[in-house]
């Protein structure tokens, strides 16, 4: 018995030991595949970027660290905070109007109002705000207000007022709004060469077109590919809108530079990103920063070639670059400036286009059209909810009720204007813009055009170490021009429409005696150096731009 009792115990202590072997090796295992895991993400990224590219980020990193700590100390932190309560407090005393006179309606009235009232009410508004509801109309914006003319103003306000309570997430209500989006589609299909089957929705905006188009490719990516940790390859350059979906879709983001000479983004880096977790491709026609076109062509080879979405953004370009051609003013000019090469369904590999409607369409603000190549991959925007207690639910896009009076108000623009209205404004815009172009070249030789601007906007940058081309824009902005200013490289641009038209002239002479001031007499405290110089060159710059960012935001609702 007791041999048997010393066998037993031999037995269960190898049994143990064998367990705990068993364990050990599966916790080495677990390790070892976390490690792989990771040692593949960290491969991944340095291919994406670049090893220096990656060493560079790390040294931002690590300055940002320091610098934060640096910040934590009493009296650093005093000081910066009094700064930072000062800066804040500027921007809302530009945005809130205050004092005694100021009448402000913080609770409904006891008593509706009269539409005299009302109307009284806003005119005065206007005034308290140091300006008037019609101030955009001497045309020295940059974008912002895409007006096609009074005569098409009346005709939203007709649409608007006609179908002023509809709702498309009711189709059998009202019909006509339903046929009227369609349509709508349809004919930007048509003028983007959507092919047989290509389909796409309707949405509020080129921010929502984009956050669509890559929701869409990640659940296709998701449901053909399997990939569950998706990835995408977005220029430098791009809009702003892809880093929003990123973050509010939960996809990994590789920003790949842009040629410094050309503009375009750097296809070989592209290429170097791709993995087998990347959805999908971005590349810009017209891109916002400074006007420039991606190489489509080649972008639509690499799509193709790693199966993956990409998409081609021309909300900016809109119902500019379509025409182009058309208006004979693709090829650009004889000195080889200003060409446009393909960029829509005819370039094999591109999945999806983004255009909106409110820019040089002229349709009201809120309107954007997001298109596929195929209604196989529309499907993939939707969302359907079959188990509502409410019943099924189903919504195109992240609305649920929508505007139907800015579709009909969109519709009515476009039936208004036809081909030949389009193919008018974009003649104009673009000879416009590229005579703007040709005077910073040729007359202003401290400036230079960035790239190869082919359609409605127009950026420069300064060859004169002396000349700020912010402080340029500074100046600008005191002779009543509203411009916007690039941090990367440091820059300026507009964006020409059909206000600018009849100010082409004075804004290149204006722009000669910003460039002759910035020149001789810099101030370095205008609006456009003060925001810019705490931008991407000062490793703290970015945690107070967000900060004063906030504090803008903060000031939007501050009745």
């Amino acid at each position: 018995m007791a041999l048997n009792a010393v066998s037993a115990a031999r037995g269960s202590a190898r049994q143990y030991i064998s367990t705990f072997l068993t364990l050990d090796n599966a916790k080495s295992g677990l390790f070892y595949y976390v490690l792989l895991v990771q040692a593949i993400k960290v491969k991944r990224h340095l291919r994406a970027r670049g090893i220096s590219a990656s060493l560079k980020e790390l040294y931002t990193w690590i300055s940002q660290q320091i610098i934060r700590l640096l910040l934590r100390l009493p009296a650093t932190r005093k000081k910066v905070a009094s700064q930072m309560d000062q800066a804040k407090l500027d921007i809302e005393n530009r945005l809130v109007p205050k004092g005694a006179n100021v009448t402000r309606h913080l609770s409904l009235p006891s008593e509706g109002k009269s539409l005299e009232w009302i109307t009284q009410e806003m005119d005065k508004m206007d005034t308290e705000l140091g300006g008037t509801s019609d101030a955009w109309r001497q045309g020295k914006l940059s974008g912002a207000v895409y007006h096609g003319g009074d005569e098409l103003a009346k005709i939203i306000v007709a649409a608007y007022s006609r179908y002023c309570v509809s709702n498309p997430l009711h189709p059998d209500v009202f019909p006509a709004v339903r046929k009227m989006e369609a349509e709508i589609v349809a004919m930007c299909l048509k003028m983007y060469r959507g092919p047989e089957g290509a389909a796409g929705a309707m949405t509020s905006g080129g921010t929502e077109s984009i956050v669509m188009s890559v929701k869409t490719h990640r659940d296709w990516a998701r449901s053909v590919k399997g990939i569950k940790e998706p990835e995408m390859v977005v220029p430098v350059s791009a809009h702003a809108a892809f880093d929003k979906a990123a973050a509010y879709l939960g996809i990994k983001l590789h920003s790949i530079p842009v040629d410094s000479y050309t503009r375009q983004v750097n296809i070989k880096h592209v290429k170097r990103a791709i993995n087998s977790n990347t959805i999908m491709i971005v590349g810009s026609c017209i891109g916002f920063p400074d006007g420039n076109q991606d190489d489509i062509e080649a972008l639509g080879a690499l799509a193709k070639k790693y199966n993956i979405g990409l998409h081609v953004d021309c909300c900016l370009g809109s119902f500019i670059v379509p025409f182009l051609e058309p208006a004979g003013l693709a090829k650009g000019d004889n000195k080889g400036r200003y060409k446009l090469t393909p960029f829509d369904f005819t370039v094999d590999g591109v999945t999806a286009i983004s255009c909106d409607t409110h820019k040089y369409g002229f349709a009201p603000k809120g309107t954007s059209v997001i298109m596929y190549r195929s209604a196989e991959l529309r499907r993939f925007q939707y969302y359907v909810n079959p188990i509502w207690p409410g019943g099924v639910y189903a919504s195109p896009s992240l609305s649920g009720s929508r505007p139907g009076a800015l579709i009909a108000g969109c519709w009515a623009v476009m039936q208004y204007m036809g081909t030949e209205g389009y193919l008018s404004s974009c003649r104009d815009i673009v000879i416009a813009t590229r005579k703007i172009a040709d005077a910073i070249t040729d007359d202003i030789p401290e400036l230079y055009v960035l790239g190869n601007p082919p359609a409605s906007v127009v950026a420069f940058g300064s060859r004169n170490p002396t000349v700020d081309p912010l402080e340029v824009g500074d100046g600008m902005r005191k002779r009543g021009w509203h411009l916007n200013g690039l941090s990367s490289p440091k820059s300026v641009h507009i964006a020409c429409t059909r206000l600018t038209l009849p100010v082409v002239d004075q804004f290149i002479a204006d722009l000669k005696d910003c460039v002759r001031e910035a020149k001789v007499a810099p101030s370095g405290k205008g609006t456009m150096v003060s925001v810019y110089g705490l931008g991407n060159s000062s490793a703290v710059g970015p945690d107070m731009v967000s900060q004063l960012a906030s504090a803008f935001l903060d000031a939007l609702y501050k009745a």
